[in-house]
Formats: structure tokens, C-alpha cells, sequence
């Protein structure tokens, strides 16, 4: 009888992600068994790879959504040679690369961190819109798609909405994701949750949609052939797979669509890990075996998609003949390398908002950085991304020509879009909306800072002062939880996220420089909405002291000798400690006045430095329109500490400030209090 390899490949990958999940005796097998034979069909006949270099420009880019279906792709990978067979043995164990969900890993064929459910396919719109980007200033040689891959969870999960609405208004062709439509969950089958219909709503939003059995590898062949050839829409392929495809139980009786095996191994979920196996064709004493019919199928697989990057590859070498400028572009992009840009000649005006001191560098941006993307939720000419804007146009279906994403109000879509234009390559993201809605970008933030991608966040209307919207649009608790990125540290030892506050115009046109040069991990801009008196410049030149902010925190006034008390902030309330100054030194005080943009650059500094700028033996006092523990690290325990104890209010900022104790005068009396209340 002759055998259907596609039908025993399929079924090879079932066997793989059921053992590795019984092994660990953690995970989930049952989506895994479902989807295989798409993934074996997508992998081995659509998606166009490099083995030989992953990180080959021109690939397709798969994006997994549902990160519990891990074993599923650790397994497809397997049989391309990314990863070994004990490897897969050692699945959710201490040092594997083959973690309970993805993680980042291109030279392994893992193009995403998944797990947080929805955020996976969001990525993917991302990685599209970079697609559509670079084809438009480089041409058709570059095109390639975008595949994604989604479950009912991720449906569900509400960034999918703003992710579907985006594409489709986009006209994304390029994309195409396949939703593991299997009516199953963790906890319930999706029927105890929901009644919509799915397709309607894709088509509403301007997407194709196509319906198969997603366990027909003939109907899976269909789909992705019209998928590939789709100009207009992105395409969504809904599959109508089983649950645990292959499952049986102790007595030989199916035990395909039960929601214990979503989230266990197959034998702790009732079912018969032996039967099962030997059902699938495996084997009972080796159930990590890769069939060798197999084996010597991926190997011709990997030959043809080697052959395919190859051919690609020379088209490239005469392209790049006859475009020698368009190819020194195309290599810088994909290079992270930034132009030289003169910050110091950028103009300023004088006392202006830090958001306007971001909008006169962005417009600088806009005309150097030809693969810079921006976008704004709805926002651009009140965070001032509009500076970007004005320069370019925005993003309209069918044409990429300009670098602009208008996101609509959707802040946690745009978040995860930007982590999919980084992940793809070859473009610089950056986004802003207000500060107060970095809540609803979070999950996204978190893996942006996990993955290591450097995007860049532009947060306005950075404290109380946003006045009279009150306290639903006045951050308070928002700068002490990005902080925190400040002191985790990624998997590569780095600050996960770089957090920088500049106290006016000179320091923000520095954060900027420190973002773009900041190509490991992301960078968040938090700025004013109020105008912000510039910093006195101590000698020639603000911008060249403002440059110390590089370093974290530095001093931007100082005393003769030791000072008497450091005063210490970031942002807005710096102005304020130097107009405080003024009343101290008339009683003779001498103040020294640090400017802390970032505590976790600081802290990076050398032992000595860190010394030097805020020595031991010194009363502290900080300032601070977020919590005071956003400035606790930084004056110590013997330090006091003036900050926002309750949310905001509704009024005109200045009647804020009064009120509240940012001013002057309360600077004066809280520390006059603080050093009779230490020197008795």
C-alpha cells in the first residue's frame, strides 16, 4: 500500500508535540494534534525559507499567536534541522531553547515571543505593513508574505478586533493567517462564550475569507494557493480542526475534542498517551523518533527552499548592479545604521513643551531617517507626532509611499503593530498617544522589552498637569510601572526598556539621540504638555550639558564645596527645584540640583560617578508628579521624597501645582523642614 507521506508527516508532528507535553508532564498537546497538517502543508509548500540562513531578508515570516501550540512548531522545526531531537525531549525544562511558550529566536526559525493571546497575529499586521513599506521604495523583488497563525483564544482576546480593522482598512494581500477554529478552550468549549460569527466579521472588515476542514490537506492546499494570490485583502482561512486529532483512550475509543487535553498531557487528561501513540504510527519505545520516509521528505524540502533563497539570492547580486545606491539604502536599513544627524543644530524654541521639543526633532527625523515609521492612536497633533506627520503622509490601502500609521484609537494594537514592524527588520518604530494610556499598552510593552526590539515610545501629557480633563487623563501610578522595566533585566543582562524624562527642550532633543542609538532594547520618551522653563545653562551651551543625560542623571546646578542638600527630578519638576533653589540660597543654603532622565541609565554608571553626582553624606530631596517611589532608588532611605499620594483633579495645571505643592515656595518649606528635622 503506498503511503501518503504528507498524511505520516502530519501525524509525525502530532506524535512529537504529544510526547514532548507527556515527557514534561506540563503543556498543551491537543491544539498541536489539531493543527498539523496545515503546519505541515505551510511549512513544507508554501512558506519560503532559507535552512541554511534563517535570517535571510527575503524569507516568509511565520507568526504564531496561540504560544501554547508551541509544540507544534517546535516540532515542524524539528524536521527542517532547527532543532534536535533532545531538544524536543527537553521541552519546558532550565536552559532548553524549546521554553513552554516562544521565544524570540531567528536563527532557530522563531520569529515572535508568543503566549499573551492575540498579540501574535497583531505582531504579524506589523510585519506586513514593513513589507508593503520596503517593496514600495525598493520594488517587487522584495515581496514575500506574512503567514500568522491564530486560535479561538486569540480571537476572542479584544486586540484582535483592532488588529482585523487595521488590515483590512490597509488592504494587506501580503497577509494571511489560518484560525485553528476548534471550539475548543482551556476551561469550556467557545460555544459557553460566544455566538459570533467570525467570517461575517472579517468580511466586514474588508478581509477574504475563505472555510476549509482545517485537517483536509487537500482543501488546506486550496486555500493557501488563493491565499498567495490575493491582491486586494488580507485573507483569513478559517479551519474547522479536531481537538487532539489522532486521540484515543485506554479502551480504543476516540477521544478527539475534549477540552481536558487543551492544557494537559494527554494521560493526566483522560486519554491513553499509549493507544494514541501507536494509533498515530509511532512507536511505544521510541516515541521522539522522526520516521525516516520522514526525514528523507524534509530533507528534499529543505533542498527546494534552499535552491528557491539561492536563485533569490542572484536576482538580488543583479539588482544590486544596476542599484548601487538603492542597495547601500536597502543594507543600512536592515543594518540599524543612523545617518549622521546633527542634534545640536536642531532649533528649539525657548521654554516649550518637551511634546513640542519631540514634534522639531521629529520633523528634523522625517528627512533623514527614510525607514523611520510613526504612528499615533488618534492622537498626532496633541502628542506632536504630527512634527513626522507633516513631513510625509499617512499609510492608505495601496499605497506605502509615505511612513505614517494612523492606528485610530486603538493603543494596545499599535503597541503590538510596532513590535512586528521591528521584528520583520529593516525599519525604525516609533508611536505615541498619552501617557495615561500606556495602561492599555502594557502587554505589548512587556514583550517588546522581553524580545529585546527597539521601539520607541513617545508618552505626552506626562502628570496632572494635563489640568482640566482630571484625573481619568492624569498620570500618577504610570511612570513608577514603566520604571520597573528600568531594573528588570532581559535575558541578555540589558535594562529591559530605557525610561527617559527630560526636563526641557535641550535634554529632549538628547533623549532622542539616546532612543535612535539605543538599538537593544525599547526606549520610552515621556513628555509635557505644558510648556517647561528651559534649565539654566551653567556655561555656552545647554544642549552640550544636557548631553550628560546620556549618563542617567547629572548635575545641572551646583555650589561652591560640599552642598548642604541635593535636590533631584525628572521631567517638569526639575524647573520647579530650580526656582526653589533660588529661595534656599537666599537663606544660604548650598544646593546642589541633579536632573535623573533615567534611573536605569544611572544605575549603570560606575560606582564613582554614581558618588560623585549624589555622594552618601548629603540630605536628599526629590520631586516628583508620579508616586514618591518613582524617586526612591534615587534619594535613599535617609531621603524625603515630595509626590503625588492620591490621583489628580479636575482644574487649570497651575491651580494643580498650587494646590498640590509643586511650586516653589513648597520646595523652599519642605526642605527646610526636612534639614531642621535631620540636623535637630
Amino acid at each position: 500500500m503506498k503511503i501518503d507521506i504528507n498524511k505520516k508527516a502530519a501525524d509525525n508532528i502530532r506524535i512529537l508535540s504529544m510526547s514532548m507535553v507527556e515527557k514534561s508532564k506540563s503543556g498543551h498537546p491537543g491544539g498541536a494534534m489539531g493543527g498539523a497538517d496545515y503546519i505541515h502543508i505551510l511549512f513544507s509548500e508554501f512558506l519560503n525559507f532559507d535552512p541554511n540562513d534563517p535570517a535571510w531578508i527575503n524569507r516568509d515570516r511565520f507568526f504564531l499567536d496561540p504560544g501554547h501550540m508551541s509544540p507544534m512548531l517546535y516540532s515542524v522545526l524539528s524536521l527542517i534541522g532547527h532543532f534536535s531531537v533532545e531538544e524536543l525531549k527537553n521541552f519546558r525544562q532550565w536552559g532548553s531553547p524549546t521554553p513552554g511558550h516562544p521565544e524570540l529566536d531567528i536563527m532557530r526559525g522563531i520569529e515572535n515571543t508568543s503566549g499573551p493571546l492575540g498579540q501574535g497575529h497583531t505582531m504579524a499586521v506589523g510585519a506586513a505593513i514593513a513589507e508593503r513599506f520596503l517593496v514600495a521604495r525598493f520594488g517587487e523583488l522584495f515581496a514575500h508574505k506574512i503567514f500568522t497563525y491564530i486560535s479561538d483564544g486569540g480571537v476572542q482576546e479584544e486586540i484582535s478586533q483592532g488588529a482585523g480593522r487595521l488590515a483590512g482598512f490597509l488592504g494587506l494581500s501580503n497577509l494571511i493567517m489560518f484560525y485553528d477554529s476548534n471550539d475548543i478552550q482551556l476551561s469550556t468549549e467557545t460555544n459557553a462564550v460566544t455566538i459570533e460569527d467570525t467570517a461575517m466579521k472579517y468580511t466586514a472588515w474588508g478581509w477574504n475569507v475563505i472555510k476549509i476542514d482545517g485537517n483536509d490537506q487537500n482543501q488546506i492546499r486550496a486555500a493557501l494557493s488563493s491565499a498567495v494570490s490575493q491582491k486586494n485583502k488580507p485573507t483569513i482561512i478559517i479551519g474547522k480542526t479536531i481537538m487532539g486529532k489522532g486521540l484515543l483512550d485506554k479502551d480504543g475509543n476516540s477521544f478527539e475534542r475534549k477540552t481536558s487535553t487543551h492544557g494537559m498531557p494527554v494521560s493526566e487528561a483522560g486519554g491513553s498517551y499509549e493507544k494514541s501513540l501507536i494509533n498515530l504510527g509511532g512507536d511505544i519505545t521510541d516515541p521522539f523518533q522522526i520516521f525516516s520516509d520522514v526525514k528523507e521528505f524534509y530533507t528534499k524540502v529543505v533542498g527546494q527552499k534552499h535552491k528557491y533563497a539561492s536563485e533569490w539570492k542572484k536576482q538580488r547580486e543583479e539588482w544590486a548592479v544596476k542599484n548601487t545606491e538603492l542597495d547601500r539604502k536597502l543594507n543600512s536599513f536592515y543594518s540599524g545604521e543612523i545617518p549622521e544627524i546633527d542634534y545640536k543644530s536642531i532649533v528649539q524654541k525657548e521654554d516649550s513643551a518637551t511634546r513640542a521639543a519631540s514634534s522639531s526633532v521629529l520633523g528634523v527625523l522625517a528627512g533623514k531617517l527614510e525607514n523611520m515609521i510613526v504612528a499615533s492612536a488618534d492622537l498626532s497633533n496633541s502628542d506632536k507626532t504630527d512634527g513626522f506627520l507633516k513631513k510625509t503622509h499617512p499609510f492608505t490601502k495601496g499605497d506605502f509611499s509615505g511612513a505614517f500609521l494612523q492606528a485610530g484609537v486603538s493603543e494596545l494594537t499599535m503597541a503590538a503593530v510596532m513590535n512586528g514592524l521591528a521584528l520583520h527588520g529593516g525599519i525604525i518604530p516609533a508611536c505615541g498617544t498619552f501617557f495615561v494610556f500606556s495602561d492599555y499598552m502594557k502587554p505589548a510593552v512587556r514583550l517588546a522589552c522581553l524580545m529585546g526590539l527597539p521601539v520607541k515610545y513617545l508618552w505626552t501629557h506626562d502628570a496632572f498637569r494635563v489640568g482640566e480633563d482630571g484625573p481619568t487623563h492624569q498620570p500618577v501610578e504610570q511612570e513608577a510601572q514603566l520604571r520597573l522595566m528600568e531594573h528588570l533585566k532581559n535575558h541578555h543582562g540589558e535594562n529591559s526598556m530605557i525610561v527617559l524624562r527630560p526636563a526641557d527642550s535641550a535634554e529632549t532633543t538628547v533623549a532622542w539621540k539616546i532612543a535612535l542609538e539605543n538599538h537593544k532594547t525599547p526606549t520610552a520618551l515621556i513628555l509635557s504638555r505644558q510648556n517647561i522653563k528651559d534649565i539654566p545653562p551653567q556655561g555656552d551651551n545647554r544642549y552640550t550639558e544636557a548631553l550628560q543625560s546620556e549618563k542617567g542623571a547629572y548635575i545641572v546646578q551646583n555650589c561652591t564645596g560640599n552642598p548642604d542638600v541635593i535636590l533631584i527630578a525628572s521631567g517638569s519638576e526639575v524647573a520647579t527645584l530650580v526656582d526653589g533653589a533660588l529661595l534656599l540660597k537666599n537663606d544660604k543654603l548650598k544646593v546642589r540640583i541633579i536632573s535623573a532622565p533615567s534611573e536605569g541609565l544611572f544605575r549603570n554608571q560606575s560606582g564613582s560617578y554614581k558618588k560623585a553626582i549624589l555622594p552618601d553624606d548629603v540630605p536628599i530631596f526629590g520631586l516628583t508628579a508620579g508616586l514618591p517611589v518613582t524617586l526612591q532608588g534615587l534619594v535613599g532611605p535617609k531621603g524625603v521624597i515630595w509626590g503625588m499620594k492620591s490621583f489628580g483633579y479636575s482644574a487649570p495645571y497651575k491651580v494643580l501645582d498650587e494646590k498640590l505643592g509643586f511650586t516653589a515656595e513648597n520646595v523652599y518649606r519642605q526642605v527646610k523642614d526636612y534639614l531642621i528635622k535631620i540636623n535637630g
